[in-house]
């Protein structure tokens, strides 16, 4: 028996685009996979680029619900914000796999092409750093590798004036009526937060009676979730780059593994895991 193939038109798909918005149109295909410019001869190249792109891609997300979340909170939104931190560590979950597709090459394979890439590292991410400032991890040093791009630059500097989610947070315990310092409320966004003793005691007293607080008990374990799969994310970094390069230093002039070891240690909502010792 000779099967009519199948023929999507007969069940009305659109089959012809000429002059109309198709798939590709939309996402704007023929510019992103024509941004995949290997500058060298060794296969695992495209590897290496197409996961740091995808990463970008994605990190671009995170940093719209991140900022979102921040005016969701500065309006007492909560509900929309939940959504949006919970989204936001599914997208790290996204990224935490992306290094094990990354661990497929092997230190060979990346000595291949490594003096391609020069001085580009993602130590320079402009977007990762974005995410961090927006986190609340803030340190005004991070700026100068983006000194030669104006208008990132400019971007840059406006996220690390204003207030973090946690910034934005520990304002909202303050109007729901618990005794945060004025310190606190008043603070410059942009220096290194440090924990605070009013903010670990208002975090206690929702963690001890949840049901009063429901709402902001359950900001703080959408904020602790969100750091819990940062951490996983940034230890997963730690682990790809010293199984592909060891202890060399990085491409963009850092100690690299040990450079990275360092980050692991910045907690960003320090009280949050500080309360579950008082508990």
């Amino acid at each position: 028996m000779i099967r009519t193939p199948y023929d999507p038109s007969r069940e009305g798909a659109q089959m012809s685009f000429d002059g109309r918005m198709s798939y590709g149109d939309y996402l704007r295909l023929d510019t992103i996979l024509t941004a995949q410019a290997p500058l060298s001869d060794a296969h695992d190249e495209m590897l290496f680029i197409v996961q740091h792109q995808a990463s970008e891609i994605w990190m671009r997300l995170v940093i719209h619900e991140l900022t979102s979340v921040c005016d969701h909170i500065a309006r007492d939104d909560l509900a929309p914000s939940f959504k949006m931190l919970a989204r936001v560590s599914r997208i790290l979950d996204q990224l935490n796999s992306a290094w094990d597709v990354l661990r497929t090459m092997t230190p060979s394979e990346y000595t291949a092409f490594r003096d391609a890439l020069g001085m580009s590292s993602g130590f320079q991410s402009f977007q990762y750093r974005a995410i961090e400032f927006l986190a609340g991890n803030k340190n005004a040093s991070m700026m100068r590798p983006h000194a030669h791009k104006p208008d990132i630059h400019a971007w840059l500097e406006k996220i690390l004036h204003a207030p973090s989610i946690y910034d934005q947070s520990i304002r909202l315990l303050a109007r729901k009526g618990f005794a945060i310092d004025q310190s606190m409320l008043m603070r410059d966004c942009s220096l290194t937060y440090e924990a605070n003793e009013s903010v670990r005691a208002a975090w206690l007293t929702i963690y001890r009676d949840p049901e009063a607080h429901w709402s902001l008990y359950e900001l703080a374990e959408k904020l602790v979730d969100f750091e819990d799969y940062f951490r996983r994310w940034r230890f997963n970094h730690v682990t790809t780059v010293e199984r592909i390069i060891g202890f060399k230093t990085g491409t963009g002039g850092t100690s690299g593994v040990n450079y990275l070891r360092k980050m692991l240690d910045v907690v960003l909502f320090p009280e949050l895991w500080a309360v579950r010792t008082d508990l």
